[in-house]
């Protein structure tokens, strides 16, 4: 069994023990924040050669550890992300590998502008109705934890409720599926989840001529400086940078060179314009 396998069936036992603990989350749901712009908003941030990034909060992740001390507060770090030009905000709620909640994703949307994202394995529709009740404005999904089926029927889930759905994959037969999925921002995650160990750099140069004109590429995991981005196609319109933010001595510091850095020129024919990650499993 693949670690990837473990962390499904984790979470299907989990979100049947949480289905149970509260059947219905419809008061919840009423209750949510209005939707903010997720897609829109990489595309403007984007604009004039620069990347577009998503910042990570995170507490730990399997492949580097604990990332926060136990007094870590969301809500600081996502003011610095906000305060240093992040595009979006990214929130793990995987509570087993990397110590998230839903908890912490709603303290995060309520302290900033910022659209957020939930990242999570998302295995059942709960946990989209959980991220929306939440506050989340977009949804990972993974390509490679999902069937056919079941990824068209949370896409579409995630679109009704007025989120962004995010389609991610290491594999390329994964990343076909992703690509040819009606996901209108499809991430390449350098991090194989299968073996979190495993960190393949060029899975964005490799697989970005799956993606489509109008969708929008987001290289995902293994971004540490603005030097890395020089090593991403052009193609790529933005970047999820997590383990290197939370363990940084000035995570604004670094923040502010990734937002800055200018990028290659744009390839003629694009519809939409872009420039980040640490999957659920950084």
């Amino acid at each position: 069994m693949t670690f990837l396998d473990r962390l499904v069936a984790e979470r299907r036992a989990e979100v049947a023990a949480a289905r149970k603990r509260e059947p219905s989350l419809g008061a919840a749901l009423r209750d949510a924040p209005a939707v903010r712009p997720f897609r829109h908003t990489l595309v403007m941030r984007a604009s004039g050669g620069h990347v577009a990034v998503i910042a990570e909060v995170k507490r730990t992740s399997p492949a580097a550890g604990p990332l926060a001390d136990p007094a870590f507060d969301p809500r600081t770090q996502a003011l610095l992300y906000a305060a240093a030009g992040a595009a979006a905000i990214s929130v793990l709620t995987e509570p087993r590998h990397w110590g998230g909640s839903f908890e912490d994703l709603r303290a995060v949307r309520a302290m900033v502008k910022l659209p957020v994202l939930c990242k999570d394995v998302i295995v059942d529709e709960y946990q989209v109705w959980q991220a929306r009740a939440a506050g989340a404005d977009a949804v990972l999904l993974i390509a490679e934890a999902l069937g056919d089926a079941e990824l068209e029927r949370l896409i579409d889930l995630v679109t009704d409720l007025g989120m962004e759905p995010v389609v991610e994959a290491h594999d390329t037969v994964a990343f076909g599926r992703a690509a040819r999925s009606k996901a209108r921002v499809i991430g390449a995650n350098a991090r194989d989840l299968r073996d979190p160990a495993v960190i393949d750099r060029s899975r964005a140069r490799l697989l970005h001529t799956f993606v489509r004109p109008h969708q929008v590429y987001v290289a995902e995991s293994g971004i540490a400086s603005a030097a890395d981005l020089v090593e991403l196609p052009a193609r790529v319109d933005a970047v999820l940078v997590g383990t290197a933010l939370m363990r940084a001595a000035d995570p604004a510091a670094l923040l502010r060179t990734l937002t800055t850095a200018k990028r290659s020129p744009v390839p003629a024919g694009r519809v939409v314009v872009l420039v980040d990650h640490d999957p659920p499993a950084q």
